[in-house]
């Protein structure tokens, strides 16, 4: 894949993503740190292309914070998130790369610091690899401990491989 289209694909994922955890004052809360379970659904148009997944994940505040600094990061990117009270939260996001427009909004809803459930939307303008749209529906849930085995930010999909988070 060339270095443009890495990019894209980078972006794209980060205006998803974007939607669902951009920090702001009085932001959401702190997640409980150990073993995650994310599932979750895709829906990229046009076609209405449907992809389940899902993965552990272990988390600590660190990788947290680290996700978080990243999305903030992001050059070209301008977003506004809204606390909504009771666990609430809604964003809105514009990314401009490479010629291409990314429009993302979200809502998300933090159940307590063990539960999450968020809903994304993202435009792209023109078409990123054909796609001109993707809903994502995700549910993130506490489920212990971290297996011995696995350090923060590492996951497990489910074939059982583990991902080794970049240290």
């Amino acid at each position: 894949m060339s270095g443009a289209i890495s990019r894209l694909a980078l972006w794209a994922g980060v205006a998803a993503c974007l939607s669902v955890t951009a920090g702001c004052a009085n932001g959401p809360p702190k997640l409980k740190e150990g073993f995650w379970e994310i599932r979750g659904q895709r829906v990229e148009n046009p076609g209405n292309k449907r992809s389940d997944f899902t993965y552990k994940l272990c988390r600590d505040h660190a990788i947290d914070r680290a996700a978080d600094s990243m999305l903030k990061d992001v050059k070209g990117c301008s977003t506004v998130m809204k606390r909504l009270g009771d666990g609430k939260f809604s964003s809105a996001s514009t990314c401009q790369v490479a010629g291409m427009t990314i429009v993302s909004t979200g809502s998300s809803y933090f159940r307590n610091d063990e539960s999450i459930h968020a809903d994304t939307h993202a435009a792209y303008s023109p078409p990123f690899n054909g796609k001109t749209e993707e809903s994502l529906t995700e549910d993130q849930q506490y489920i212990g401990k971290c297996p011995a085995s696995m350090r923060p930010g590492d996951r497990i999909n489910p074939d059982g491989v583990m991902y080794h988070h970049d240290r």
